[in-house]
């Protein structure tokens, strides 16, 4: 097996990311902390979100970027980047947020979470005129470890919409 690779995603990964994303929030959020999603909320946050279509959109969107981490092919880790969408008094759209960060289950382990952090908030700081944002599920003391290490402090809450479920949320700042 090849070292993975980190590069840009192109629309050709649009499927691919779509996949990705939706087993990944399904291994973390669901099987892992056991959020007990009610099905028809679950389905269609899946679906807006993870749709090739909703993908390939937001792979075009102005101000964001995306990356992937393949080996030989196959999509193992991605992470995106954008104008600031979160609810904070101090934050503006022409900041910075980390809007995912996905580490196949498969992939757990090599690193690759940390790598495409490390690209992603170099170019968050190349693109922002402000702070840095990241929204981290309240439960997921794991990814609260990791981005306080990189420098990020817990600035307010939210609640993120899972269909009509409503997940409660940590707003993170840098800066």
């Amino acid at each position: 097996m090849t070292e993975p690779l980190i590069r840009p995603a192109v629309d050709a990964d649009a499927a691919a990311l779509g996949v990705l994303g939706r087993q990944t929030f399904l291994d973390t959020f669901v099987e892992g902390f056991g959020i007990p999603y009610p099905a028809g909320d679950l389905a269609r946050f899946l679906d807006a979100s993870f749709r090739p279509e909703a993908i390939r959109a937001k792979l075009q969107e102005p101000g964001a970027a995306w990356w992937v981490a393949e080996r030989d092919g196959a999509l193992l880790a991605f992470a995106n980047t954008g104008p600031n969408t979160l609810p904070h008094p101090d934050a503006r759209p022409s900041h910075a947020e980390l809007r995912r960060l996905y580490v196949s289950k498969a992939a757990q382990g090599l690193g690759l979470g940390t790598r495409l952090l490390t690209v992603a908030l170099e170019w968050m700081e190349a693109n922002t005129d402000g702070p840095l944002w990241i929204g981290v599920w309240s439960g997921n003391a794991k990814a609260q470890k990791l981005y306080a290490a990189y420098g990020f402090e817990v600035a307010g809450e939210y609640q993120y919409p899972v269909g009509a479920w409503m997940d409660d949320e940590f707003i993170l700042r840098r800066g």
